[in-house]
C-alpha cells in the first residue's frame, strides 16, 4: 500500500498539485509528466465525470477553468468531444492511469474527487490497471469516501479538510475572508480531526496548509495518521509546515523542494 509517511532521508514527500500546475496546464497529461520530471513522490489530480462521457481530470464543473477561459458554461453537461473543442489536452482517466502505468511506475497516485457518482467506475478502473496499491484518494465527502472503499478495499482513503464550498481557490478575492477562517479552526482541529478521520474511513489527513500546527500534527500521529499538508507554493510555508511535522506536501510547483529543502 502507498507510503504517506516522510521519506527517508527525513523530509516530506513531494506532492505535485494537479500534476505540476506551475509548470503545465493542470489536470493534462504534459502536467503528469512534468510533475514526475521533476521529481515527485506522488502526483495530485482531480476528478470529474461528464453526464455524457467518460471520467476526466477536471478540478471543476467550471468550463472557464477547465478551457483556460476560452469558453464558460459547465462541463459535465458536455460529451467528451465538446468539451475538448475547448480544452483539447483533456485526458479520460483511463488516460491518465496508462500514463501511470506505463510511464511512471514508481510514483503514487492522489486522486481527488470531484465526482458525484459513478465511484465505482472509478474504483474499478484504478484495480483495472494494477494501480490499486500506489493510490489514496481524497474527499470531503464521507459517503463518495465509504463508497470507494467499499469497491476497492486496497485503494488508499484520505480525508480532505476543510471543503472548498466557495471556490476560493478560483476566487483570489476571497482569500483573506477565508485566511481569518481558517485562523479561528486551527484552535479546535486537534480535537475534531481524529474523529472526522475516523467518520470517513481515512488513514490519512489532506489539510490546508494554514490549519497546520504542530499540536495538529502530533494529535493525528498519535493515531496514526499522516498529514499532507495544501497548497504549499511559498518557500516560508514550505518551511512552516515542515517543522510542525507534516508527512507530505502538495505543491503547483515541484521545483519549491529543491530551492527550499535541497538547498
Amino acid at each position: 500500500m502507498i507510503d504517506l509517511r516522510r521519506r527517508q532521508d527525513g523530509t516530506p514527500l513531494r506532492i505535485g498539485h494537479r500534476g505540476a500546475s506551475a509548470l503545465a496546464p493542470e489536470n493534462t497529461i504534459r502536467s503528469l509528466r512534468a510533475a514526475v520530471e521533476a521529481g515527485v513522490d506522488v502526483v495530485e489530480f482531480d476528478v470529474l465525470d461528464l453526464s455524457h462521457g467518460p471520467l476526466v481530470l477536471a478540478h471543476s464543473n467550471h468550463l472557464a477553468e477547465v478551457s483556460h477561459g476560452v469558453a464558460s458554461g459547465s462541463v459535465r453537461s458536455l460529451t467528451l468531444d465538446e468539451v475538448r473543442a475547448v480544452a483539447p489536452e483533456l485526458p479520460t482517466l483511463d488516460e491518465a492511469l496508462t500514463f501511470f502505468a506505463e510511464e511512471a511506475p514508481h510514483v503514487g497516485l492522489h486522486v481527488d474527487l470531484k465526482l458525484r457518482t459513478r465511484l465505482d467506475e472509478l474504483a474499478a478502473a484504478i484495480v483495472r490497471r494494477g494501480l490499486a496499491d500506489r493510490t489514496v484518494v481524497s474527499a470531503f465527502h464521507t459517503r463518495r469516501l465509504h463508497d470507494v472503499a467499499r469497491h476497492a478495499p486496497a485503494i488508499r482513503i484520505g480525508l480532505t479538510y476543510p471543503e472548498d464550498r466557495l471556490g476560493v481557490s478560483r476566487r483570489p478575492r476571497l482569500w483573506p475572508v477565508v485566511a481569518l477562517g481558517l485562523s479561528a479552526l486551527r484552535a479546535s482541529i486537534p480535537y475534531r480531526l481524529p474523529r472526522l478521520a475516523r467518520r470517513a474511513g481515512a488513514s490519512a489527513v489532506m489539510l490546508e496548509h494554514r490549519l497546520v500546527t504542530e499540536a495538529v500534527v502530533a494529535t493525528a500521529h498519535s493515531v496514526g495518521l499522516p498529514v499532507l499538508a495544501w497548497t504549499v507554493d511559498e518557500p516560508a510555508d514550505l518551511a512552516r509546515v515542515t517543522a510542525a511535522g507534516v508527512d507530505g506536501v502538495i505543491t503547483n510547483d515541484p521545483h519549491i523542494f529543491v530551492a527550499t529543502l535541497d538547498s
